[in-house]
């Protein structure tokens, strides 16, 4: 295990999870991932062995067929596939927060329908909130779903930035429905859209365009999501629960939060591990740079870094567990892992001079993967956005 972000209290099952998959994270992604990353490969065979090692049910209950552990055991292991390759964390990220949401707020129905599969990872689950011109005012949503009075709606609208778009099988999309609501957040409403995998017109009404190409975060799909006349059941409504929706999905992204400070904690110690073994390799002025104190001095401070963005994820994931609120953890854990793993993964560039700069080092590819995570599920604007607002809230004078 890795010296670094070693969390106390955990079970004996936890403990064996998380060791199992930090193995199969050194033999079987880390040698692949550079291929697989700089071709924009979808890595289906690592996909294949995640589902046979049980982790697409990793958070769904027991009684559904899935292992029924914590948010915790669950951010730990994202931790470890991120230190692999953070793609591979993205392809069970929108899975996990739709998982979660079904659970917490879905029909029994809609529970006994879609958990069993998604615990096989017969179902993939993704996740759309954004369209092309909102990013965080979530509230402005203009896709809209028409409600045709015999039991059916009609949706149409286009949805940005959607994860696993291709690959996934079932949607939960965050649409305008006319309510007549005094909120504009409560007429909103979640849809689960079952959809085959593919781009194209996969469905009638319903379009998914190419992949969109991106600076990083390669192999996994991101996509557009095109509604025009796609006609949805009521029985589609997440929770059977018109206007909802936008409650239902916070919920979920602060489970999405959890899970990108602990992508930004596995890459950051994936960049504080290789710059601790160059520093030790690479020699100059007659002794590695490791023993230069300039050098000596960055790895102390990346490495308390990251300690202290593992140890805030791991505190946000365990309040959520305990049925606490931990937005504001939440949002401090997000916005302080995926700041510090930018600082680190660019000090860990530094130590690694012009080899850094050279696709055949890895350091590469986590440079260019950083970036995302400061603005994937709120950027740290919106996160400090929050933050301010509770703690002035609960320290009002």
């Amino acid at each position: 295990m890795t010296k670094l972000a070693q969390t106390l209290g955990l079970t004996e099952f936890q403990t064996e999870i998380i060791a199992t998959v930090r193995q199969f994270v050194d033999k079987e992604i880390i040698p692949a991932a550079q291929e697989l990353e700089h071709t924009d490969t979808y890595p289906q065979a690592i996909v294949d062995a995640m589902r046979e090692m049980g982790l697409f049910g990793l958070m769904i209950p027991e009684e559904y067929g899935g292992l029924g552990e914590s948010l915790l055991t669950y951010a730990l292991c994202v931790e470890e596939l991120a230190r692999g390759w953070m793609s591979v964390s993205g392809v069970i990220n929108t899975h996990f927060i739709v998982a979660y949401m079904i659970r917490q707020h879905g029909t029994d129905e809609q529970k006994r329908h879609h958990l069993p599969r998604m615990a096989t990872g017969e179902t993939r689950g993704a996740f759309s909130m954004s369209e092309p011109e909102l990013g965080s005012d979530v509230a402005a949503i203009r896709t809209r779903a028409t409600d045709n009075g015999d039991g059916t709606y009609t949706i149409d609208g286009q949805k940005m930035w959607l994860t696993n778009g291709g690959s996934s099988t079932l949607v939960a999309t965050l649409v305008r429905t006319d309510l007549g609501a005094d909120k504009p957040h409560r007429n909103l409403t979640a849809f689960l859209i079952e959809k085959p995998t593919g781009f194209g017109e996969v469905a009638p009404g319903l379009t998914i365009p190419g992949k969109l190409a991106k600076l990083g975060y390669k192999g996994v799909d991101t996509t557009e999501m095109v509604f025009d006349g796609y006609r949805a059941a009521a029985a589609d409504i997440l929770g059977a629960a018109p206007g909802q929706g936008f409650a239902q999905m916070m919920d979920g992204v602060e489970v999405g939060r959890v899970n990108v400070a602990a992508r930004a904690c596995g890459v950051g110690i994936r960049a504080f591990e290789l710059a601790a073994r160059y520093a030790q390799q690479r020699s100059t002025f007659g002794k590695p740079i490791a023993e230069h104190q300039a050098i000596a001095f960055q790895l102390a401070e990346m490495a308390t870094k990251v300690e202290a963005a593992h140890l805030m994820m791991v505190n946000a994931a365990r309040l959520k567990d305990s049925g606490e609120r931990n937005d504001v953890a939440a949002g401090m854990a997000k916005y302080f892992a995926s700041e510090v793993c930018a600082e680190v993964t660019q000090q860990s560039f530094r130590i690694h001079g012009g080899y850094g700069y050279s696709k055949e080092y890895e350091i590469e590819r986590l440079m260019r993967d950083a970036p995302f995570l400061l603005i994937g599920e709120g950027t740290s604007e919106i996160q400090k956005n929050i933050i301010s607002k509770r703690l002035l809230a609960d320290y009002r004078v």
